[in-house]
């Protein structure tokens, strides 16, 4: 097992990172506060790991919330079953909520603890690749609504987030390569060595192999607990982690959630922002295209939804939350493995890249 520390002060927090995990109460007890325990998951990941959770709460006053399956279900709406569960069952403000599932139901647990009698304590056991390289690591919070992606949330930092890479075995291959979508974000916004790495292990990590898999999720986890520990509210150097995310909340959004996963929608995000870059001088054609070999290595998408056009496309990257003024503010990149934030760009130049995504030949 390897153990990192995401620096916070008094909200500081550990993540366990290893095979195995879920059979050890000693690991995550120490982390619940009170007696109350509420389990979060949903109807596909609590048939496989629901039980097997439940004994490590021997002694709690154990309940739980299984909420709907996918992204479509991230709204205010579905939280409310979360509060109901709750205030069913008279829980206290000692409580701890336990997020069991992927980023989304990690998301919608970490905002009801954050908002429930003014917050509560939580715990994360991300059980997909996404959300242990990513989501369930830094407090980020929240849901959905119908005009924009996580655009109603909150800054709440988990007691503990545990990343049992056990779980990966029952994930589907395109849920993976969503995963991996994201490990590759790391590698380009401000980690070259590990860009590096993943290109000959690529095809260990499709493969599933347990130590490529544990070495990616702890180098990833890493690279943001870093950045989380420099700017935990993102205010500044936080923004870079949206490394390709302006784009791709604009495909979810205007696909309707849930049509294409997050880290598909991040891997043509990316390589969007990286096209972008190559045309405003900053990096090499070849550099591109080894960002888009990678990706397409790693089962990805690599061109926008056609169903879209550049109006509403640049509609939806309006509504960014990096979004000031007016402005729509991209994280490009500066040269590769040096992400940064830009809102000094020809607006031509964005619409050419939406058009060559958008308008290219099937």
């Amino acid at each position: 097992m390897k153990t990192l520390n995401v620096d916070l002060g008094d909200r500081s927090y550990p993540i366990f990172i290893g095979q195995d995990l879920l059979n050890d109460a000693a690991l995550i007890t120490p982390y619940i506060h009170g007696k109350q325990v509420m389990i979060v998951s949903n109807e596909t990941v609590a048939p496989l790991y629901f039980e097997k959770i439940a004994l490590l709460f021997s002694g709690f006053d154990l309940q739980s919330v299984i909420l709907p399956d996918g992204e479509k279900f991230k709204n205010l709406s579905i939280l409310n079953q979360i509060y109901d569960g709750l205030l069913t069952h008279n829980f206290d403000r000692s409580c701890t909520l336990v997020a069991l599932g992927g980023g989304v139901v990690g998301d919608m647990t970490g905002y009801a603890a954050a908002s429930y009698q003014r917050g509560v304590n939580f715990i994360q056991i991300p059980t997909t690749l996404l959300s242990q390289v990513d989501s369930s690591v830094g407090g980020k919070t929240g849901v959905n609504h119908a005009l924009g992606k996580n655009m109603i949330g909150a800054f709440h930092q988990p007691q503990c987030v545990i990343a049992d890479t056990d779980v990966l075995n029952t994930l589907d291959n395109r849920e993976l390569s969503a995963g991996i979508a994201e490990v590759v974000k790391y590698g380009l916004l401000g980690d070259l060595a590990f860009f590096d790495w993943l290109k000959p292990n690529m095809p260990a990590l499709m493969r599933r192999e347990p130590k490529a898999l544990a070495y990616a999720i702890e180098r990833s986890c890493s690279d943001k607990a870093k950045i989380v520990a420099a700017d935990e509210k993102e205010s500044g150097q936080r923004a870079l982690l949206n490394y390709g995310h302006t784009f791709a909340h604009a495909i979810e959004t205007g696909m309707g959630y849930g049509r294409w996963l997050h880290g598909e929608a991040v891997a043509v995000g990316m390589l969007m922002a990286a096209q972008m870059s190559c045309k405003l001088g900053f990096i090499e054609s070849q550099s591109v295209n080894e960002i888009q070999q990678l990706l397409e290595n790693a089962g990805l998408p690599i061109r926008a939804p056609e169903e879209m056009d550049v109006a509403e496309f640049l509609t939806l990257m309006a509504k960014d939350k990096k979004s000031i003024a007016g402005i729509t503010r991209l994280v490009l990149l500066k040269k590769m493995g040096q992400a940064f934030l830009c809102d000094d760009y020809a607006t031509e130049v964005l619409i050419n890249i939406l058009n060559q995504h958008l308008h290219a030949p099937s």
